[in-house]
Order: C-alpha cells, then sequence, then structure tokens
C-alpha cells in the first residue's frame, strides 16, 4: 500500500513538471490538458472555455497528450 502511494505521488509530481513545462511552451494546451484532466470536461466544453473551434481544441489535445506521454516515458526511463 505504501509503495503504491509512494509510485503515484511520484506520477503526480513528474506530471506536475511535464505540465509546466507544457505551459511554458503553449499555454493554451496545458490549459486545455488541465480542463479536460481535472476538470473533467469534454472537448467542446473545454473549447468554449478557451474560445477556440472544437477543431483546434481536438488538435491542440492529441499534442498535448503526445508531448505529455514523450514527457512521463522519458521521466520513468
Amino acid at each position: 500500500m505504501v509503495e503504491e502511494l509512494e509510485r503515484s505521488s511520484g506520477d503526480l509530481l513528474e506530471l506536475e513538471a511535464a505540465l509546466v513545462e507544457l505551459s511554458a511552451l503553449d499555454e493554451r494546451k496545458a490549459r486545455l490538458v488541465e480542463l479536460r484532466f481535472f476538470a473533467g470536461l469534454d472537448v467542446r466544453e473545454s473549447a468554449r472555455i478557451l474560445a477556440v473551434s472544437e477543431r483546434q481544441a481536438e488538435r491542440d489535445w492529441t499534442t498535448a497528450r503526445a508531448f505529455l506521454r514523450g514527457r512521463l516515458e522519458r521521466a520513468r526511463a
């Protein structure tokens, strides 16, 4: 149980670092991740809040996920 908690907290710290890095590169994409991942909003709701088209939000979501996946994989290696 303790090991699992330590592992998940490490993952959260890596996710936070990755979001900070993404925000420095593209604040809108980082905000989109926060809206989708933490607030549980869908693409349409997130696009409305960010004042972009749904299609743009979908492209941003795809790019942001790829960035975060790569960043987190490098952190685990």
